[in-house]
C-alpha cells in the first residue's frame, strides 16, 4: 500500500509534535526529527514521511496529499489530539477508501477515546508500533497485528500487545530516510549546533521519574540498545550524505545508562572524529564522561529538575542534589557543555522549594537552561497522582499557539503564580553577569550564533509578554471572583 506517514500540521509552527519528548511548543522554536515514523518509513518500500510543521505544509496541502496514498499513519499528541481528528477526517472525506491509524502516546493510553473521536480512524497501534503498521502496508489484516485496536460488532478488540522490539540492528536506518524524505537544514535546537541530525542508539529507560511520556506510555522501560558498530556505521553514513552537517544528536531516552556499554560505543565512535551530543542522567561517573569527551561529546541534555531533596524522591527520579553537584563539576573539568531541564510544578512544590531549585540552578551553572511547567500527561504515574489528590484542572495545558500553561494547582500555588515562578526563574538565571557574559562572548565570536540569538531573543520576550499577560489576567480574575464572593 502506498503509505503516508504524517506528523500533521496542528498550531501555527507548533513544534511538539511526532518524537518530540514535550508534547507542547517551545520558548524557543525547536524542531526535534520525527524518529518514531521515519524507522516504519524504511520497511515499507512505498512510503513517505511528512514532517508538517518544520517544512510549513498546510492543512490544505496535507490534506490534498490524501488521494495519492492507500494508508495514512499519524503521529499523534495529547496537545493536538483534536486538531488531529479533524485532519484524519477531512483527509477521509477526500479520499474515503483511506486507511488510517493513530500512533503515538494517547492511543496507548485511551484507544477506545481515540476510536470513539471519529470514526475515520480505522484503528490504532499502541506502543512500538513500526513492524505493525509495515505489516499492515504489506497486506496483514488489522486483527492479526499486536498491539492494534480497532471497532468490531459495536465493540471494540484490542490485540495483545506484542514483545518490544529486542533487535534495533535489524531496523533500517533513519538517516536514509531523512536524506529521502526530509530537509535537514529545517530543523533547529538552540542549543545544538545547526544543521544536526538527531536518532536512537537504544530504546527504553529503566528510571522510574514518574512525569515522563516516554518510557511510561510508548517506549517501554525496557532498555534495549544497538551495537556499536551499527550506530557508528550509521553515523559514518550521515556524514558522508550530509554536507554541512556539524553535530548529531544521540536521542535516546537515556544514552549513557549503562557504563562498559557506553565505554564500548565511544570506542566505535572516536576514529569518525564528528561532534556529537546527547541525553544523560547524573549518575554518570568521570571515567564515563571522559570517554565521551574523547569519542567527540560536545554537550550533554540534564534532567535535573529540581533542587529540592524531597521532591527528587517525590517523582523518584533516582538521584540526589549531590550526584548533580559532581556530576556538574566533572562536567566542568572535562569541558563538556550542559543544558540542564528543570520542571516547576512537581508534585510537593511550594514556593520555598521552587526558590531552592533557582538557587540550585544557578550553583550549577549550566550553559544553558529550560524551565517547563509540571505537566500530567495521561498514563504517566504523576497524572495519576494529580487526579487522586483532585489537583488536577480542567483548563487547557496548552495556549492557543501550543505553548505550555498549568493544569495543575497546589495549596498555595495556583496558576498565575506558577507561571510566573517560570518566569523568575528565567530571569534570574539569566541575567546573571556570568550567564549574560558567556552568552555574548559566543555572540561575539560567531556570526551565525549572532543571527540565531537575536531571533530567539524575539520569540522569548514574545512569549514572556504573553506570559505577563496570562499572569495579570488570573491574578484579575481572581480578585473579581474575590470581591463578589464577599459582596455575596
Amino acid at each position: 500500500m502506498r503509505t503516508l506517514l504524517l506528523n500533521p500540521p496542528s498550531f501555527e509552527k507548533f513544534d511538539g509534535g511526532a518524537s518530540s519528548r514535550w508534547p507542547a511548543s517551545r520558548e524557543i522554536e525547536s524542531y526535534w526529527y520525527p524518529v518514531w515514523l521515519c524507522y516504519p518509513a524504511g520497511l515499507i518500500p512505498d512510503s513517505k514521511v511528512v514532517d508538517a510543521p518544520p517544512h510549513g505544509v498546510s492543512i490544505e496541502q496535507t490534506v490534498a496529499m490524501s488521494k495519492d496514498f492507500e494508508f495514512l499513519v499519524l503521529f499523534t499528541s495529547t496537545p493536538g489530539f483534536w486538531v488531529d481528528v479533524k485532519m484524519a477526517e477531512m483527509m477521509k472525506d477526500s479520499n474515503p477508501k483511506l486507511k488510517i491509524a493513530f500512533v503515538g502516546p494517547p492511543v496507548t493510553i485511551e484507544p477506545e477515546t481515540v476510536l470513539n473521536a471519529s470514526r475515520a480512524i480505522d484503528f490504532v497501534v499502541r506502543r512500538e508500533f513500526d513492524y505493525q503498521v509495515a505489516n499492515f502496508a504489506k497486506g496483514t489484516p488489522v486483527n492479526e497485528l499486536p498491539g492494534a485496536s480497532f471497532r468490531s460488532n459495536g465493540g471494540f478488540v484490542h490485540n495483545p500487545d506484542g514483545p518490544a522490539i529486542e533487535d534495533l540492528d535489524a531496523l533500517p536506518w533513519v538517516t536514509k530516510i531523512y536524506k529521502r524524505d526530509l530537509d535537514f537544514t529545517r530543523y533547529n535546537v538552540p542549543f545544538i549546533k545547526h544543521p544536526f541530525l538527531a536518532f536512537y542508539s537504544s530504546r527504553g529507560c529503566p528510571a522510574m521519574c514518574t512525569y515522563c511520556l516516554w518510557p511510561q506510555t510508548h517506549s517501554g522501560h525496557r532498555w534495549r540498545k544497538r551495537s556499536g558498530a551499527d550506530v557508528a556505521n550509521e553515523v559514518r553514513w550521515a556524514i558522508e550524505n550530509f554536507p554541512g552537517l556539524r553535530e548529531i544528536f544521540f536521542d535516546d531516552d537515556t544514552f549513557n545508562y549503562q557504563k562498559t556499554r557506553t565505554i564500548e560505543l565511544c570506542r566505535h565512535l572516536k576514529p569518525l572524529n564528528f561532534t556529537w551530543s546527547c541525553t544523560s542522567r547524573v549518575t554518570t561517573d568521570y571515567e564515563t564522561l571522559k570517554a565521551m569527551k574523547e569519542a567527540g561529546c560536545r554537550l550533554l541534555i540534564v534532567g535535573y529538575e529540581s533542587g529540592d531533596p524531597q521532591i527528587l524522591k517525590n517523582i523518584k527520579k533516582g538521584a540526589t542534589v549531590e550526584m548533580a553537584l559532581r556530576f556538574q563539576s566533572n562536567c566542568k573539568k572535562l569541558g563538556l557543555r550542559v543544558h540542564g531541564d528543570f520542571i516547576v510544578g512537581l508534585p510537593g512544590e511550594t514556593r520555598e522549594s521552587i526558590r531552592r531549585t533557582i538557587d540550585f540552578a544557578k550553583r550549577l551553572d549550566c550553559e544553558t537552561v529550560q524551565v517547563s511547567i509540571a505537566h500530567p500527561y495521561p498514563g504517566t504515574e504523576f497524572y495519576d497522582y494529580v487526579r487522586d489528590n483532585n489537583l488536577i484542572t480542567i483548563d487547557s495545558m496548552t495556549d492557543e499557539k501550543g505553548h505550555q500553561l498549568p493544569n495543575i494547582i497546589y495549596p498555595g500555588l495556583d496558576r498565575a503564580e506558577l507561571v510566573d515562578w517560570v518566569e523568575k526563574f528565567y530571569g534570574e538565571y539569566y541575567f546573571r553577569p556570568r550567564a549574560a557574559l558567556r552568552i555574548v562572548k559566543g555572540a561575539i565570536f560567531d556570526s551565525g550564533e549572532r543571527k540565531r540569538l537575536y531571533k530567539e531573543a524575539r520569540e522569548y520576550l514574545s512569549l514572556r509578554a504573553k506570559r505577563k499577560k496570562f499572569v495579570k489576567d488570573q491574578k484579575r480574575a481572581g480578585t473579581n471572583a474575590s470581591c463578589a464572593k464577599q459582596s455575596w
